[in-house]
């Protein structure tokens, strides 16, 4: 069994722990094991603050994503037999060539107040993605292999 879900969001702080909630609630209710779902909401939030703080309005070069209202950004799930596959996609002015070619850039300092968000998606996912989409806009999409509590409904099989 998969099930998934998809959220269009506006540009507000708020909007970060409304969809880490939303992750974190249907991973329990499937049964997915805690410490897989905490990495996972983890790097949900850094997706999700990206998307606000980079996102841009959507003004002018369209909305960056399809079917978002401007100053919006979407973010979509899915749990898939032993994966989870989640994906950010705002309608901001898209990441640097170097982020999108290069995987590991270098971290921000210590004392940097940001700048560590892609590199701990990075670290807490299997896989991720960053691409730019034609037009205007960055998608972050990653995944990460599930483990199952035993008692878990979705479990695969």
């Amino acid at each position: 069994m998969s099930i998934w879900w998809s959220l269009h969001l506006r540009r507000e702080a708020a909007s970060v722990p409304l969809a880490r909630r939303l992750l974190l609630g249907a991973m329990e209710t499937a049964g997915v094991d805690p410490d897989i779902s905490f990495d996972l909401s983890v790097a949900l939030s850094e997706a999700c603050a990206n998307a606000v703080e980079h996102g841009g309005t959507g003004e002018g070069a369209g909305d960056g994503y399809s079917g978002g209202p401007p100053g919006a950004y979407r973010v979509t799930a899915y749990l898939d037999g032993e994966r989870c596959r989640i994906e950010v996609a705002d309608s901001g002015p898209g990441f640097s060539t170097r982020r999108v070619v290069r995987r590991h850039t270098p971290q921000a300092a210590p004392t940097a107040e940001s700048g560590r968000g892609l590199g701990l998606i990075e670290q807490l996912a299997d896989h991720v993605h960053f691409r730019n989409k034609p037009g205007h806009g960055a998608v972050v999409s990653f995944d990460k292999i599930l483990k199952w509590r035993e008692d878990a409904l979705l479990r695969a099989v």
